[in-house]
């Protein structure tokens, strides 16, 4: 739709026989452009003045947006139907452009620049949205406040560059695990974590580059992670033969085994990440404030899962021996062992929850309010870690085992029969009956998982499954 010129009421149609389409792979920034991109002191952000792109496109001596058109492009942002990028300097619009999203397909309608590249800028960063949908997507899902949004943008376009360094540490460490040797994984995690915390004062405190300081020292640090990881296969692969190497890499029904495992891993991971965004994205509907606190007692339960994780890693290794080598009741006892000693850290961590929580609340935060948040909500996570501890442990049993359904199956049912309705039911309890699904969520798993354990155990079934 297009008008003649700004004052005119009527509007015609346009409809070219041939449309220009640009490929985000062909997408070329030449030089300047991006040497122009990494000086500047510009930052976009995606439908957050709308209304100003469109009259930025609109403020030229010539135009064909006249009010009507103006009108009917709001009235389709507000439908959802379209968008706009913004290119900011300081709190001054300076540049964007806006279109129509039909399908996969995003129709660019016009654009605008007040400064020098303003506008190129604006176009070559639509091409980078769009080729991560991904993150959009999941900030679509979590809807976070609009000061929040454009902070996570910064910080997930920053931190996905880490994803190949975290994947294949995450394989190497489950390989060393399997061989029970922890000492690699230890010192791997150990020196990510110091070099993370260490960049971050850097980063943050040091360069004051906030959130985006937080993404780039945990990028670098994964990749040393990753680096280390590489060069502990490489020491350990020396020592081996390499026609015994080759003979297990051409092993077909190995091969059939790990997929099948991975997919069973795969659905129940997915449901996992969902559980933690779900929690997430709803303390954000109450409010900026409740979501620190409800994201700082998630890293202090990140905190008391790193000990029970311990536990159900040594169990991995221990019931994968002992099964392979067709010993039930040396199974039944390292299952034994690694309960007592994961329930045995899950009452540690409860007890120093309870005992330090001031101690807790101030480490992590100085904003009084949130403070005020953590003391109120803190009582579920004095009683999470205990709650939780069979289905950590249990998971390490399964895993070892390679009876990956029974996870995938168990976080089925953990997550649509027992999170999502308890949530939904105590909606009016606000962020406590969040607190209440999530700890509910934790109980349903380790509940579920001893059921199975138990029949396969009933049923003398463990040998049998592990041959199958």
């Amino acid at each position: 739709p297009m008008a003649e010129h700004r004052d005119d009421p009527e509007i015609f149609w346009v409809d070219p026989r041939r449309r220009g389409v640009m490929p985000l792979n062909g997408f070329h920034i030449s030089r300047s452009l991006a040497r122009a991109m990494r000086r500047s002191s510009f930052h976009h952000t995606i439908n957050r003045d709308f209304g100003g792109v469109v009259a930025g496109c609109a403020d030229r001596d010539d135009t064909w947006i006249n009010a009507e058109i103006a009108a009917l492009y709001a009235g389709l942002h507000r439908a959802g139907h379209a968008h706009s990028l913004e290119v900011w300097e300081g709190d001054a619009l300076v540049g964007g452009v806006y279109g129509v999203t039909l399908g996969r397909a995003f129709f660019g309608e016009s654009m605008f620049s007040r400064r020098t590249n303003a506008s190129k800028m604006a176009l070559a960063a639509l091409v980078v949205l769009l080729h991560r949908p991904v993150i959009h997507l999941g900030l679509l899902l979590m809807s976070p406040a609009e000061d929040v949004l454009n902070l996570a943008q910064s910080y997930a376009n920053i931190r996905i560059g880490s994803a190949p360094a975290v994947l294949v540490t995450y394989t190497i460490v489950g390989w060393f695990i399997g061989r029970q040797n922890t000492r690699w994984p230890m010192l791997i995690v150990v020196v990510t974590n110091l070099v993370n915390i260490g960049l971050d004062f850097l980063f943050i405190m040091g360069l004051e580059m906030n959130s985006d300081g937080a993404a780039l020292a945990t990028v670098i640090a994964e990749y040393l992670g990753c680096t280390i990881a590489i060069l502990a296969v490489w020491k350990q692969l020396q020592t081996a033969e390499l026609s015994v190497i080759k003979r297990h890499l051409g092993d077909v029904s190995a091969y059939k085994q790990l997929l099948k495992s991975n997919r069973h891993l795969f659905v129940r991971t997915m449901c996992l990440l969902f559980s933690f965004a779900f929690f997430t994205a709803q303390g954000e509907n109450f409010g900026s404030e409740v979501l620190a606190a409800n994201a700082l007692m998630l890293q202090l339960l990140m905190l008391a899962a790193y000990g029970m994780d311990g536990f159900a890693f040594a169990a991995e290794g221990l019931v994968g021996q002992r099964l392979g080598g067709r010993d039930l009741d040396g199974f039944l006892r390292a299952v034994k062992r690694c309960s007592v000693w994961t329930m045995v850290a899950a009452g540690i961590m409860s007890l120093a929850f309870l005992t330090l929580q001031p101690v807790f609340i101030n480490i992590l935060t100085d904003i009084s309010s949130v403070k005020e948040l953590m003391r109120q909500f803190f009582p579920w996570l004095i009683v999470l870690p205990l709650i939780a501890a069979p289905s950590y442990l249990l998971d390490g049993v399964f895993i070892g085992a390679a009876e990956t359904r029974y996870m995938m199956s168990t976080m089925l049912l953990s997550v649509f029969l027992v999170y999502l309705p308890l949530w939904y039911l105590c909606t009016g309890l606000g962020n406590h009956g969040l607190w209440l699904a999530f700890t509910a969520f934790n109980l349903a798993r380790g509940v579920f998982l001893y059921i199975w354990f138990w029949r396969l155990n009933r049923d003398d079934a463990w040998l049998r499954a592990n041959e199958g």
